[in-house]
């Protein structure tokens, strides 16, 4: 993915998806495709009045954003950047690595069609590998860390309890790497980075990086799996 200005965006990603092919070609362990097949959280929250939000960092948010728009019970995904202050919160700016940031998506949903519990479930299985520390695929650097961002004491405590779950039942090569932070805001990354999966499907890194996931959703989470995603644009258009 590229932290170029979007006017040089197509020259910089034929480079970024050409060092995405190299990539998967050398990579001597798991490919990005594959999913973690693991347990759903022993303690879950099934049903609650409102919309809630979850915001998760995995890897490029392109297709951390696709994957849950193909999720039932999600009203919204929205890509951007948290972690750090909002003057620095433009992609140009988080691509340095430096601002605290990291590529996020906050996911809006209805928890009476979708838990928490799974929501995580699906993020630790097909959405990134959370034992990659500061990486996914190709992209490397702070900016693209697992993270989840955690809005309440509650909420916290639900996602330390399922990372121990998931490490005691050794479903990873290794010990996950995902960091718990504190949720300090929220900001919304530029248009064309929003629907950019859906809007873009040809695009090289796309295919190798991003499309595997929603493949992997509709295989392995079959009955969360929506075939029409839940786009950005569409939902401003009905507000």
């Amino acid at each position: 993915m590229s932290n170029l200005p979007f006017n040089k965006t197509a020259l910089a990603l034929t480079a970024a998806c050409a060092l995405a092919l190299s990539w998967f070609v050398a990579a001597p362990s798991r490919a990005a495709e594959e999913a973690f097949i693991i347990p759903p959280p022993a303690h879950d929250v099934t049903s609650a009045d409102g919309q809630k939000t979850l915001v998760l960092a995995g890897g490029c948010f392109w297709g951390v954003q696709g994957v849950f728009q193909h999720t039932k019970g999600v009203t919204q995904a929205v890509s951007g950047y948290s972690g750090g202050l909002a003057r620095t919160a433009n992609y140009d700016t988080v691509g340095r690595g430096t601002t605290g940031h990291a590529e996020a998506v906050q996911i809006t949903y209805d928890p009476k069609q979708v838990s928490l519990g799974k929501l995580l479930q699906i993020y630790f299985s097909v959405v990134h590998d959370p034992t990659q520390l500061n990486r996914q695929g190709p992209d490397s650097g702070t900016q693209y860390r697992s993270t989840v961002f955690t809005s309440d004491p509650a909420e916290r405590k639900m996602v330390e309890n399922y990372i121990a779950q998931l490490n005691a039942a050794k479903v990873y090569p290794k010990s996950i790497a995902t960091t718990l932070e504190p949720m300090q805001g929220f900001y919304a990354a530029e248009d064309y980075h929003q629907d950019y999966l859906t809007l873009h499907p040809n695009q090289p890194y796309i295919v190798f990086n991003d499309l595997p996931k929603v493949e992997n959703l509709k295989k392995v989470f079959a009955e969360n799996y929506r075939e029409k995603p839940v786009l950005v644009r569409d939902v401003k258009a009905t507000n």
